[in-house]
């Protein structure tokens, strides 16, 4: 393909999906849209709508970063009834080139590509883990819709990005506060998960569970719970503080295991809409609460990546890649 390929890229969640157009691997701003899933019937409608109102560009590739598991290129999503497979993709797109990914995956490319500006930083480490640099082991994490994390390994002058659907795992019991709420999320779901927390629909669930203890109404969407908090009501208070710590012992439990000396990396709506709470509320005590290991997290850095296009261009970057640009 010539250096000025036209690629389509788009960022599948579970609400919205936001499309764009790049061209030799760079996206252009002005061509990025937003829709919301529920009013289409699956992902060649969203396409199909984009590509006529600019006109039926030529694309020549595509890429898209789906919110659900990926596997041998088929896309099933995890908080969406929809299946998303590449043949679906070159008949919306006319593309001879496409290529699916999970969405964690596609921020994970997207690292090297990344301002400072958009980068905001959560804890700042004293001193650099050993072996940290560009070719470090970096995590990140997403809270959004859904929960989940990819790795990124160093290979070769390249980036391996490795899936997973870790939102799933077990939540984390390490209170008498935190047991209650397990024992609560498996009589509702049958299973104490990670997703059902920290995910969207894990604050209302948090929230609402401890309004109910302290008497307080219940509320039914995350945008009323962060109104109640800037107000500081205390139920909303208490559900912010459970959340961010249950936050930091999720993304320490994740240090531990894959040692991103390159640092943290937290993407999504509810990572950034809590940011500004990360400080009063413990994130970083939470994250480094691991006993004797707990001086060992100290060195790793933790962000908040502020930046809505981070997955396209992840996909951009991925597709450059994939054709050796």
């Amino acid at each position: 393909m010539p250096q000025a390929s036209r690629i389509l890229v788009a960022d599948i969640g579970g609400t919205n999906t936001r499309v764009a157009l790049t061209r030799g691997g760079a996206l252009d701003p002005g061509s990025v849209r937003r829709f919301a899933n529920r009013d289409f019937a699956g992902l060649g409608a969203i396409l199909g709508r984009y590509l006529a109102a600019l006109g039926h560009p030529r694309c020549d590739g595509a890429c898209i970063a789906a919110a659900g598991l990926v596997a041998d290129g088929v896309a099933q999503m995890t908080n969406l009834d929809w299946t998303i497979t590449p043949d679906d993709l070159r008949a919306a797109t006319g593309a001879s080139r496409v290529a699916i990914i999970n969405d964690l995956q596609a921020q994970g490319h997207a690292l090297d590509r990344l301002a400072t500006a958009v980068l905001r930083p959560v804890i700042v480490p004293e001193a650099a883990a050993e072996g940290a640099g560009p070719d470090a082991v970096r995590l990140v994490i997403g809270a959004g819709t859904g929960f989940n994390a990819a790795v990124v390994h160093p290979l070769g002058g390249r980036r391996l990005v490795t899936a997973s659907e870790c939102g799933h795992a077990s939540l984390p019991v390490a209170s008498r506060e935190d047991f209650d709420l397990a024992c609560h999320l498996r009589e509702r779901t049958g299973f104490a998960s990670v997703e059902e927390a920290l995910a969207g629909r894990g604050l209302v669930t948090l929230y609402n569970w401890h309004a109910a203890r302290l008497g307080a109404k219940a509320l039914a969407d995350g945008a009323a719970i962060m109104a109640a908090l800037a107000a500081g009501a205390p139920a909303a208070v208490a559900a912010g503080r459970h959340y961010v710590r249950l936050f930091g012992q999720v993304a320490g439990d994740h240090a531990l295991i894959h040692l991103p000396r390159g640092g943290l990396y937290l993407i999504g709506g509810m990572a950034r809409a809590f940011a500004p709470h990360f400080a009063a509320f413990g994130f970083a005590d939470a994250f480094r609460d691991k006993g004797r290991f707990g001086h060992f997290l100290e060195a790793f850095a933790v962000h908040v990546v502020e930046d809505d296009d981070a997955a396209l261009t992840g996909c951009a970057a991925h597709m450059a890649a994939e054709l050796g640009r």
